[in-house]
């Protein structure tokens, strides 16, 4: 079981140091002075990165309790674990969705109210 656990913690690991490279878009500056949809553009690419780190945690997390819940054999105590760490982890992507649509609006309505 624990090597399950390692090779579970090994993936994921992996997964979370590449995902800056496929999550992250490229992002150049017009010119050298700072405006507001530059900083905008910064701020929208952070959001997104971060957003798209929480979402896979939140996957992994819902393997790891998928996992724990069909592995349980029965015992109350991991059929329970296994059942908050899916409901956590559920939780979680909400908030990480909530909080990615969000900054999606106010970044839309900072554009639009001093130009982009």
């Amino acid at each position: 079981m624990a090597d399950y656990k390692r090779l579970i913690l090994k993936y994921f690991s992996f997964l979370i140091v590449l995902s800056p490279y496929v999550v992250l878009s490229t992002s150049y500056a017009d010119s050298a002075t700072a405006d507001v949809s530059q900083v905008s553009n910064f701020i929208k690419t952070v959001i997104e990165a971060l957003a798209g780190l929480a979402g896979l945690v939140a996957t992994g997390f819902f393997v790891v309790g998928g996992f724990s819940y069909i592995t349980s054999s029965g015992n109350p105590q991991r059929l329970e674990r296994a059942k908050r760490t899916i409901l956590f982890s559920a939780i979680g992507l909400a908030i990480t969705i909530a909080a990615f649509v969000l900054s999606d609006i106010v970044s839309n309505l900072a554009s639009s109210a001093f130009g982009s």
